[in-house]
């Protein structure tokens, strides 16, 4: 009779393999149904790192990139201190004045994702806008879920929206953002596939909800900075006419720079990590 002899060796492989497997094994659950929609309420799915095992963790890395879902931009991978500030416009207009006033007092650039509906009730401030040197993304043209939409009809709202800007300011957007922040694989693909970058956010002000006070909005916010974060606020937040000059003049006086989102993106070979961060390709 052959006897074995457990060395801790070999209890170590085994141990590795078993973990591999079972990693493997729920992978395959988690990604065997259909492409789930993300919305604004979830991230990507986060970088995973272990205390040992590192063949077990290298393997780990690969099968998630291997099984990485279509992503927009949350952020960037900046050596530098460049953000990005940008303004979703879908519903009223009291506050765009006073968002325009105060970009050009602290001399800085934004862009601002609009909806075709809006540009067409507001017009002129869409000329504001342009002229001030704002950057314009197209955020559809009716503000529909647009996950629960054929390629077709995708492409129909992006060029609604782009026809109506083209025939007041002469441009075409370059930039997409999608309604809800809701976005599937074929969303983002049929975006990109028409010229479009997606781009999400990695700093959510959640400026919509009229309980959140000023002082709640930049306790949140100003610690989440860093090099290459995109924020999301919206013309008619409630509380804006509060936190916008005070989370600019804090950024301002940590040494951020305040970009467009086209100036906060990597140009050459890039890639977007699991984590919906744009990085240069290796």
């Amino acid at each position: 009779m052959k006897v074995f002899v457990v060395t801790k060796k070999n209890l170590l492989i085994a141990a590795a393999i078993v973990i591999v497997i079972i990693a493997a094994a729920i992978i395959a659950i988690v990604s065997g149904g259909t492409d789930p929609t993300i919305s604004m309420n979830n991230t990507p799915a986060p970088s995973h790192s272990t205390s040992g095992m590192q063949d077990v963790e290298n393997y780990e890395v690969a099968v998630f990139a291997g099984l990485m879902k279509e992503l927009p931009v949350y952020s960037v991978s900046r050596d530098d201190k460049k953000i990005a500030l940008t303004i979703d416009a879908a519903w009223a207009d009291d506050k765009t004045d006073f968002i325009l006033e105060t970009l050009e007092k602290y001399d800085i650039k934004a862009t601002f994702f609009l909806c075709g509906f809006w540009a067409k009730e507001y017009p002129d401030m869409v000329k504001r806008i342009n002229d001030a040197g704002h950057e314009i993304g197209n955020h559809s043209a009716s503000h529909p879920h647009m996950n629960k939409l054929s390629s077709d009809q995708i492409l129909a709202e992006l060029k609604e929206y782009d026809d109506f800007l083209e025939s007041i300011i002469n441009k075409r957007s370059k930039l997409f953002r999608a309604p809800y922040g809701e976005y599937n694989d074929n969303v983002i693909k049929t975006v990109r596939g028409a010229g479009y970058e997606v781009i999400q956010w990695d700093i959510d002000t959640i400026d919509w909800k009229e309980e959140r006070s000023a002082d709640t909005i930049l306790d949140w916010v100003l610690p989440k900075l860093k090099p290459g974060s995109i924020i999301l606020s919206h013309n008619n937040g409630f509380k804006i006419e509060q936190y916008l000059p005070t989370l600019i003049e804090t950024a301002i006086s940590q040494g951020y720079e305040f970009v467009t989102i086209s100036e906060l993106l990597l140009e050459g070979n890039t890639i977007i990590d699991v984590n919906g961060v744009q990085k240069p390709a290796e």
